[in-house]
């Protein structure tokens, strides 16, 4: 069974950084694109940001772009998402994603991590 550890949630103040951890439990993550989705209180969950099994390739949805990398290290088994330049917007629990190519639906999905942007 497909499980991610996560890490590097938490709180952070507007304007600041944080860089969220996903490391694959159970599976070797090379096999795998991996994306980052967030859903904040009363709002649907939404895409933000997805990468190849390699890493070469990245998308970003609008509102992050500029703002937030996603990266990956095979060696470690773990995908992360620096996020800079935090608003309070960006509030909300963070989960990432596995699917076998990079497209279509992801089947696997984490527990997620709480970020709360907050002065």
């Amino acid at each position: 069974q497909l499980q991610f550890v996560y890490s590097g949630g938490g709180l952070v103040q507007p304007g600041g950084s944080l860089r969220l951890s996903c490391a694959a439990s159970g599976f070797t993550l090379d096999y795998y694109a991996i994306g980052w989705f967030r859903q904040a209180p009363g709002k649907e969950r939404e895409g933000l940001s997805c990468i190849s099994f390699s890493g070469d390739t990245t998308y970003y949805q609008d509102s992050v772009k500029g703002r937030f990398t996603i990266s990956r290290d095979n060696a470690k088994n773990t995908v992360y998402l620096q996020m800079n330049s935090v608003k309070l917007e960006d509030t909300a629990v963070y989960y990432c994603a596995a699917r076998v190519s990079m497209s279509g639906q992801y089947p696997y999905w984490g527990q997620g991590t709480q970020v709360t942007v907050s002065s």
